[in-house]
């Protein structure tokens, strides 16, 4: 029953891992927390049970952005879909109510303010047989964004004790996990804990050196492929999208203080792929459903890495291959604290939990370990999977998707990173916790001037200590060693200065260990293939890149026909397995993952004749 349902509106013939538990528990009445990584497929684990025809399933989102086009998407599958948020025009408000007083509603997107308002289900109670709460990491005190109205949740879901309860997230550390279960009331939960590791992602991090040139490096390795880039301030994204735009690159700016009509529009034009990057503060993503995105760079760190997590999740939606490129400066976690005291000083209990996120970034961002293991072992996870084959690349590889697995970044010996720290805390010392860290790496490299005359620096052993390791390498130290807190910076008359800790004079005394890592000499990176390409198919044949291309116009011409996103049609992994196997009827073309029967009698007929060899254009006045 639930394999026919998966096939006839999914087009799937198989469910991914823990999807068919989870739906098996929520029809039998059980509640359940789901914590799969993005891409795992969580939607389906509540949608399947409406598209059965079950009752209503009442589905809270914070995500009003998205709901329209979740809406779009079950609709697209089959399903009697609304959404109910302070953003719907009046006339599709009415008509929502209506369906849902009338039982006609399969399944209803809801914020979770209209949710609080208490009069939404009156008429719909008798059918409600689930209510999902999406992003639940957003109800923990612990977890990555504190919502208020998130909290008030379990008001809501007492009043109707028949119901079953759907916690779903992509990042939740065991802790996380505790606390969602505890706040939302979940009642003996069956627990579906997928594990955390996204292997389709390309990880790396790099000390930052010269921001706008290395977001350029990462986004003219993609021509004419989507990516999110993220920066911390508002004066940091429009320089780094002016920056961008100047290169030629097809991109807007995204900040909470722009003009909403201008954000609206740079969101849409990403969505629909009429603009290739978006460079964003952190309001920008949580909202984007687009599944093609083959990039996400953080030109600033993010605040932990449960923010790392779901930013850099945004990438290879599909499957695909994807890349995540995180660029680390230590000033981005002063940055931070700055930003969490302007409103006042923290409870001790904020306080202790903002310095461990900012501790676990900073070291996921500098340590000389695959990140990929870094990531699952912060969720609580082993690496790699015990149930799954050793990671790309066998043996002595490692994970064969980072910077430290690919030799982009080297691990300097246990002898020679002591040395080396040795000599970079020597500087520091010697400066007296007078300077910055810009004053120090000068001392390090032997870089003179009258400041350094003045202050009888130039004669120190310590200076030019370091001056055959060059700038970035210097800079990289000192950040590795500030986060494993042997180095600290702190503020004297508003300057940042730069000074060793009692752990770093331990360290100088033999008394400790520490690990340091290099950025490798940059390899050449030619024009890539779209990475859209590399996604699983069901069958080896290789796609057909020509009319892949052609098949991704269609797309962008039924959903600006519709309205809707591209991917709301069919999802580049769809288009391409249509151009590997270049099927010739409808039978065949149901084959296809990602087909299902309303999407086949709707589109079926015209992407067939782009596959026989008609322009895209005379084939989307064929589609309905």
């Amino acid at each position: 029953m639930t394999e026919e349902a998966l096939r006839r509106h999914w087009g799937f013939d198989s469910f991914k891992s823990l999807q068919r538990e989870a739906v098996e528990a929520t029809l039998a009445g059980r509640d359940c927390l789901m914590v799969l990584p993005t891409g795992g497929g969580k939607s389906l684990c509540y949608q399947l049970p409406a598209a059965m025809g079950r009752g209503l399933v009442l589905v809270v989102s914070p995500l009003i952005a998205l709901m329209d086009d979740q809406v779009a998407a079950a609709r697209e599958a089959g399903l009697a879909a609304d959404a109910l948020h302070s953003n719907l025009a009046a006339d599709h408000r009415g008509e929502a109510y209506r369906r849902l007083a009338a039982g006609k509603t399969d399944l209803l997107y809801v914020s979770p303010e209209r949710l609080l308002v208490g009069d939404l289900l009156e008429d719909a109670a008798s059918r409600l047989i689930l209510i999902a709460v999406d992003e639940a990491h957003c109800v923990s005190h612990w977890g990555h964004e504190f919502r208020p109205e998130y909290r008030r949740l379990a008001e809501v879901l007492e009043r109707f004790p028949k119901a079953g309860r759907m916690a779903l997230t992509a990042t939740a550390t065991p802790a996380v996990q505790e606390d969602v279960c505890a706040q939302l009331g979940l009642r003996d939960p069956a627990r579906f804990i997928g594990h955390p590791d996204r292997p389709n992602l390309v990880y790396r991090a790099f000390p930052r050196r010269e921001q706008a040139a290395q977001v350029l490096e990462v986004v003219r390795r993609h021509p004419g492929e989507g990516g999110i880039v993220y920066a911390q301030t508002r004066k940091d994204v429009e320089r780094l999208a002016a920056g961008l735009a100047g290169a030629g690159i097809s991109c807007a700016a995204y900040h909470a203080g722009l003009p909403a009509d201008l954000r609206r529009r740079a969101q849409d034009d990403f969505v629909n792929e009429r603009l290739d990057v978006v460079v964003a503060t952190i309001a920008f993503g949580m909202g984007i459903d687009r599944s093609n995105v083959r990039y996400v760079v953080h030109a600033n760190t993010p605040r932990s890495v449960e923010h790392y997590q779901q930013e850099s999740g945004r990438a290879g939606r599909d499957g695909g291959q994807a890349d995540c490129v995180l660029l680390f400066a230590a000033s981005d976690l002063a940055a931070h604290r700055g930003l969490a005291l302007k409103d006042g000083p923290l409870t001790p209990e904020r306080q202790r939990t903002l310095e461990r996120q900012l501790r676990e970034i900073g070291r996921y961002a500098v340590a000389p370990v695959c990140r990929h293991q870094l990531l699952s072992e912060h969720f609580g996870a082993k690496y790699p999977p015990r149930s799954e084959p050793p990671p790309r690349g066998g043996s002595g590889q490692g994970c064969a998707a980072c910077d430290v697995c690919l030799g982009e970044t080297k691990s300097l010996s246990t002898e020679e990173a002591l040395l080396t720290a040795k000599k970079v805390l020597s500087g520091a010392w010697r400066a007296g916790g007078r300077f910055g860290t810009g004053y120090v790496v000068n001392l390090l490299l032997g870089r003179g001037d009258e400041r350094m005359d003045r202050n009888g620096h130039a004669c120190l052993q310590v200076f030019g200590l370091l001056k055959e390791s060059g700038e970035t390498a210097v800079r990289s130290w000192i950040d590795q060693l500030i986060v494993q807190g042997f180095l600290e910076v702190f503020e004297e008359r508003e300057y940042p200065l730069l000074r060793i800790t009692e752990a770093g004079k331990a360290l100088c005394r033999d008394e400790g260990t520490v690990r340091l890592g290099v950025p490798a000499p940059p390899k050449a990176h030619g024009r890539k293939k779209p990475k859209a390409l590399k996604a699983r198919l069901s069958s080896d044949l290789p796609p057909d890149e020509e009319l892949f291309e052609r098949l991704r116009r269609l797309r962008r011409l039924i959903s600006e026909k519709l309205g809707i996103p591209p991917y709301v049609v069919f999802h580049d992994s769809a288009l391409v397995e249509m151009a590997a196997l270049k099927p010739t009827t409808l039978d065949a073309l149901a084959g296809v993952k990602g087909v299902g029967d309303r999407k086949l009698e709707r589109y079926g007929a015209a992407f067939l004749e782009v596959i026989s060899g008609k322009p895209p254009e005379s084939a989307a006045s064929h589609s309905t």
